[in-house]
């Protein structure tokens, strides 16, 4: 039985992990935790309260007022955050008005910093930069902390690209403002807006940029760049920055082994992959699921089944509890590598337990599809209402995308009226893509109708 503690790694990989300095840090002090701990205690009452207020459609200043005599600029901004959290930016704008009436309240950068923050993430691109507006009229001066929040703001644009592009225009200004120089957490938001956009090429020139600096690189921002070097593919790169995160004397955590496995497994460069996860078992850090998910996923693109099982095993035997993404992760696995009873064993499995959610039913949906199994695929699809699973819109367009890709004309005309009974309203892409898997089909496939009966009993049963 395959086992990842005693499989004999290969050295491709070097294990410089064991060696690395700690760079956590250091604990908040005593006093300053005792008050965060009262502020919160207050927080639930205040929150109930507002809720029931919201309930009543009256204004929230008049739930606040009950609290006036203990609520201060400490207890606003845990109520930024919630209310933030929970999308009701509106009412952090009304706590923030009353806020402004009270006698203690002194403006400061730090409340709108807070404010433009919470509506940035939130996709009030406009309402941040009201609120930036209102700070500088008031005579607040912008400090560095403010740029960052207004930068966060514009990367959460809708507006994708245009966004990133204010925000390196707001980087830029910061350089020529007095106080506002950028620091670390300014490199961190926008390396970290363009690995996940998939621009390595501002991610390395931001690097290069840092480097230049007198700034130093934290944890956060060597995962950030060699992950986005990673998901590209870009290797080489990648390990280079591992190199210059070890001569900083950094120690790496879950993240960076993680993304490590994630981008060696993603290249099929699975002896490093290997040899990383080896450093991570006798490091100080402990494998998470996300970590096994990876391993399963890449070795079934190697079609090593046995591998992948053997994660499945050693994962258990580590005392973790799968969730349903270890199964789906099983499923697409087996469905790779041809399995395709195994993968709906899988189903059938969790079926029972009734965890079964629509991406788990769209994962077992994706691997009828991709074994030439749409009809299958139609059954089971005919059958998710049946254990309770509400089809969403990425149900419909892969199945789409498959039927037409198959030709099976009368199963993408019987799914249209189950988009129109289900009140589904297929977007331009939708089309899109079921018109590239209709010209791909046409040109290149010689197996336009799927696999004979033959071929589908064999393939169901795994012969």
């Amino acid at each position: 039985m395959f086992s990842l503690h005693h499989t004999p790694f290969p050295t491709v990989f070097p294990s410089p992990f064991l060696t690395w300095a700690s760079a956590r840090p250091t604990k908040s002090p005593i006093s300053i935790r005792a008050q965060i701990s009262e502020a919160q205690d207050l927080l639930g009452p205040v929150l109930r309260g507002l809720n029931e207020t919201k309930k009543k459609k009256k204004p929230l200043s008049s739930r606040l007022d009950k609290y006036v005599r203990v609520l201060r600029r400490e207890h606003c901004f845990l109520l930024f955050e919630e209310l933030g959290r929970g999308d009701q930016w509106t009412q952090c704008i009304e706590v923030f008005r009353w806020m402004q009436k009270q006698r203690w309240y002194i403006a400061d950068t730090g409340v709108y910093s807070k404010l433009i923050s919470v509506m940035g993430r939130k996709g009030q691109i406009r309402m941040a930069m009201w609120l930036f507006s209102e700070m500088q009229n008031i005579g607040c001066q912008a400090d560095t902390s403010v740029y960052n929040a207004l930068i966060t703001a514009h990367v959460h644009s809708k507006d994708k690209a245009k966004g990133l592009e204010k925000s390196l225009r707001c980087f830029e200004k910061m350089n020529g403002v007095e106080g506002c120089a950028p620091n670390i957490v300014t490199y961190n938001i926008l390396l970290r807006a363009f690995a996940q956009a998939g621009d390595a090429s501002r991610v390395n020139a931001l690097f290069k940029n840092l480097e230049e600096s007198i700034i130093s690189p934290d944890i956060f921002t060597f995962n950030v760049v060699m992950d986005a070097y990673g998901k590209n593919g870009m290797i080489k790169e990648m390990e280079s920055v591992l190199s210059r995160m070890r001569s900083g004397q950094l120690k790496p955590d879950i993240v960076t082994f993680n993304l490590l496995i994630d981008a060696y497994g993603t290249k099929q460069e699975l002896e490093k992959m290997e040899q990383v996860f080896k450093s991570l078992l006798l490091s100080n850090e402990r494998p998470t699921l996300p970590t096994f998910h990876s391993m399963i996923i890449n070795y079934g693109k190697a079609c090593q089944r046995e591998k992948a099982e053997g994660v499945f095993e050693e994962m258990t035997c580590m005392g973790y509890t799968p969730n349903y993404t270890t199964y789906e992760s099983m499923i697409m696995m087996y469905g790779i590598c041809a399995c395709v009873s195994r993968a709906r064993d899988v189903l059938d499995d969790i079926a029972l337990r009734n965890e079964v959610k629509v991406s788990t039913l769209n994962a077992m949906l994706d691997v009828y599809c991709m074994n030439g199994l749409p009809i299958e695929a139609d059954q089971l699809f005919e059958r998710a209402s049946a254990i309770g699973i509400q089809p969403d819109a990425s149900t419909y367009k892969l199945l789409y995308k498959a039927y037409t890709k198959a030709n099976m004309k009368e199963l993408s005309d019987k799914l249209l009226k189950h988009m129109d009974r289900d009140s589904v309203i297929p977007d331009k892409r939708f089309f899109l893509e079921a018109l590239g898997a209709f010209v791909t089909a046409e040109s290149g496939s010689k197996v336009v109708n799927g696999p004979t009966d033959t071929q589908r009993s064999l393939m169901v049963a795994d012969l």
